[in-house]
């Protein structure tokens, strides 16, 4: 009896050291599961490693330059046309200030004729209407200005296109008042060899049925004669 006893004792003592054991495993296991949560900022289910950082303020890398270093200083266009002795008498007669000294001429840079400075594009007009009276254009030389184009004819009008000159006219027939012309004559122009020379022309002719609703006046024709 006292050694069955003494087995029974055994095995009960074997039992609780197995518990014991049991436990201390799972508070184990416990702690590992709380140490996760944590790393993985509460989640308990997944570690999704450091945190992100807040960025950084570096120097903004330079853009694109700029060509406004190009235009340096804006030409005073009238006193320009005024000492220019290739602008005609009849374009300086008609140069005047339109209210106080404020002249009706339009100025326009850009670079047309492969320069290292802006050239000039200068358009006279007249005060009332603005229709254009000559055009020019004047190539930065050494400080100084060189007409190098001009058209001294009644509206007309230039400007700068992607490096090209685009010279626009009106047309007018016999009777068309200043505001209706009928048509335009547009030329393009390119800088090749020293000079100006003619790259497109097209012209335009306007229809007179569409606007104000009147047509373009046919010629009258003969009445029968009566018997």
């Amino acid at each position: 009896m006292r050694g069955l006893k003494g087995t029974d004792g055994e095995a009960e003592s074997g039992t609780g050291a197995r518990k014991a054991a049991g436990a201390v495993v799972t508070a184990l296991v416990a702690l590992a599961v709380l140490a996760s949560g944590c790393s993985a900022g509460g989640s308990g289910l997944q570690d999704e490693g450091e945190a992100p950082h807040a960025p950084t303020k570096g120097t903004p890398s330079p853009g694109p330059s700029s060509s406004t270093g190009l235009f340096a200083q804006a030409v005073d266009a009238a006193a320009l046309l005024k000492a220019d002795p290739e602008v005609s008498a009849r374009v300086k007669a008609d140069l005047r200030p339109c209210a106080a000294d404020s002249y009706p001429v339009d100025t326009s840079y850009g670079m047309l004729t492969g320069g290292s400075s802006p050239d000039v594009v200068v358009n006279v007009m007249t005060c009332g209407d603005a229709v254009g009276l000559a055009t020019y254009v004047y190539r930065a030389d050494g400080g100084r200005y060189e007409n190098v184009f001009a058209v001294e004819e009644p509206a007309v009008y230039a400007a700068i296109d992607r490096g090209d000159l685009v010279v626009t006219k009106q047309v007018y027939a016999s009777g068309d008042p200043v505001a209706e012309p009928s048509g335009e004559e547009v030329t393009t122009y390119r800088w090749s060899a020293g000079k100006f020379a003619q790259e497109y022309w097209v012209r335009n002719e306007y229809s007179r049925s569409v606007g104000g609703g009147e047509g373009v006046a046919s010629a009258e024709t003969p009445t029968p004669a009566e018997d």
